[in-house]
């Protein structure tokens, strides 16, 4: 404002944080907003912590339309989370413990990759899509599985260590940090929060690595498969239900302390076994991100088949519950390992191993959804869990109301579901084939999964719990396809240019056109073929189904073709960065990993 001289006054009112408006329609909205009807509205998330970084105030807000409908990530979630607190607290008092209001905690750990800045520049793949869509393998990839336990290379130790620093001064504690099992590939992991926090917090955690990186002369790669035939990353989404007096309740010693009864633990479980296994279509939609294309199932994340894991003494535990309908005590095993050291003493740990092909284990005290991809946003992760988990709690509590007695209710719930419990190895084919046989939700198709969103049985839950309405699932369908389309779009587009622009001549420079050139423009012809496919599609799941078949079966044959010219050209005649230069900062560290 102006004083009366003219003078500027710099002002700023409490109420500009409450409330603000901005253009609506220049985001995917699913047609909810149009140039002509472009209001959008922001409204502070009390929940959230407002931050400070640098010389501007960060907000944390939920945004809607003109109409009310979510254009966000957050509302929906916030919705979930109120209906999840409904529908337990209101089965908790039905089990004789009263308390105000239930939650979702969780932890997120963000995995990625850091790679010298100088080669990701010689990479227009990765500039533009954030993965490599042609590349030869490296002689050494993570054949010796040396990556994981080795010391951190020190320039992206340097790197990590001024990630967690910038997080720190924004209240983000990155208490773990450690290599992961592919060359070059790194993780994060935070401290346990409340859903709305941790992920508003974990979207700048993303920001921030790919900031600073660029200052060591480095960049961040958080997308899920940026590299063939190594291990792709992801954000294992660990979650756990805590209720307003900080009891949680997948805690099962604890829950039985602070209630007074061993029977509501397994009641509690019969409803999340009931909602995997009603509602495993929904937990595979919401991780269908792009990059898992690529990862799902590539013994570095679990298969598309949603299943859980409860560990061979949590599910004895179930199962002499469903047969006898009686609570008792919950008593995990341990054993005792002896090392034969007079130096070290007999030490216990749990009876139960980690299975890290389930993608929704029991890790005790929490269940990991597993399958999250890397690069992703877990709202939508988050209101999916919270939502089945709400309608399951409320099937329950009908059926109590209704007179049902509680172990009854809760056993019938388990002998129908039973099925999704899975504890052996989800990679192998035979053990696929049987949780298929079965009947446990399996979609392959990520396109396919996204479907899932508008089907009339999921549009159904999520109005009947007020998380999303017919409108805002079908616009959500129609984002998430539109998002898969133009990602593959981008890929097709770069991967000619690199054929025209990098590989042919490369080729032609080498002479060694014979065996390969024909080849190349054939590859680059039929990817360009895919593409006109793709906009002939009529609807954005024809397009979406279109863009499928490019990119997993006609550019993965091009990339073939790319691959080989690759091995044939001498290195001097290259012009991409090669697997060799990007993966392997450990013998190509100081001076030469940094760019000027």
């Amino acid at each position: 404002t102006f004083d009366k001289d003219g003078k500027v006054e710099w002002e700023l009112e409490g109420k500009a944080l409450l409330k603000g408006e901005t253009d609506g329609s220049s985001y995917p909205s699913g047609g909810m907003r149009a140039t002509h009807t472009a209001g959008g509205y922001t409204v502070i998330d009390p929940t959230s912590p407002i931050f400070l970084r640098g010389d501007t105030v960060f907000v944390p807000t939920i945004f809607v339309s003109f109409y009310g409908d979510a254009l966000d990530e957050k509302t929906p979630l916030m919705r979930a989370q109120k209906a999840v607190s409904t529908q337990a607290t209101r089965l908790l008092k039905l089990l004789g413990y009263g308390v105000d209001k239930v939650g979702p905690n969780i932890g997120l750990e963000q995995e990625f990759f850091l790679v010298p800045r100088k080669d990701y520049y010689r990479r227009p793949d990765l500039q533009l899509t954030g993965r490599t869509i042609m590349g030869k393998n490296a002689p050494r990839g993570q054949e010796m599985c040396d990556h994981y336990m080795a010391a951190i290379n020190p320039v992206a130790l340097e790197c990590m260590q001024e990630i967690q620093h910038e997080c720190f001064m924004l209240g983000i504690p990155l208490r773990t940090r450690h290599r992961e099992v592919a060359p070059n590939q790194y993780e994060f992991a935070p401290f346990f929060g409340t859903a709305v926090t941790q992920i508003d917090q974990n979207l700048m955690v993303m920001q921030i690595c790919d900031e600073v990186a660029a200052r060591h002369g480095l960049a961040c790669l958080p997308q899920e498969k940026p590299f063939k035939d190594i291990n792709g990353s992801g954000k294992h989404n660990n979650i756990s239900l805590g209720t307003n007096t900080g009891v949680n309740l997948l805690n099962p010693a604890q829950l039985a302390k602070a209630s007074g009864s061993h029977e509501i633990f397994p009641v509690l479980m019969a409803g999340i076994v009931r909602a995997i296994d009603l509602h495993g279509d929904l937990m595979r939609m919401a991780i269908a991100s792009p990059g898992n294309d690529f990862r799902l199932g590539a013994c570095e994340a679990p298969p598309a088949i949603i299943s859980t894991y409860l560990g061979e003494t949590m599910t004895a535990y179930l199962d002499e519950f469903r047969k006898s309908k009686a609570g008792k005590e919950y008593a995990p095993a341990v054993k005792t390992v002896d090392l034969g050291l007079d130096e070290i003493a007999p030490f216990t740990m749990p009876a139960e191993d980690r299975n890290r092909t389930s993608p929704f284990p029991y890790g005790g005290h929490r269940f990991e959804f597993r399958a999250v991809g890397s690069s992703q946003n877990v709202s939508l992760v988050n209101t999916v869990l919270c939502t089945i988990w709400a309608d399951s709690f409320g099937h329950l509590a009908d059926q109590i109301e209704a007179g049902g007695k509680p172990a009854e209710v809760a056993a019938a719930a388990l002998d129908q579901h039973w099925k999704v419990i899975f504890n052996g190895n989800n990679y192998d084919e035979a053990n696929q084939e049987a949780l298929t046989k079965a009947g446990v939700w399996r979609i392959d198709s990520g396109v396919d999964s996204l479907q899932r969103l508008s089907d009339p049985k999921n549009v159904d839950l999520f109005s009947r719990h007020g998380v999303l309405n017919e409108k805002e699932c079908k616009a959500r369908t129609a984002v998430l396809l539109d998002h898969y389309s133009g990602t593959v779009e981008m890929e097709a587009l770069c991967m000619v240019d690199m054929i025209k622009q990098h590989v042919i001549p490369a080729v032609v420079n080498a002479e060694v056109e014979g065996p390969h050139l024909s080849g190349l423009q054939a590859a680059a012809a039929k990817v360009e073929a895919g593409l006109s496919k793709m906009h002939g599609a009529a609807d954005e799941y024809s397009k979406a189904t279109a863009a499928r078949e490019l990119r997993l079966e006609t550019m993965e044959a091009a990339r073939d073709v790319c691959d080989k010219a690759e091995g044939d050209v001498p290195e001097d005649l290259w012009t991409l960065a090669t697997y060799k230069e990007l993966l392997f900062l450990d013998s190509h560290q100081g001076a030469d990993a940094i760019s000027d």
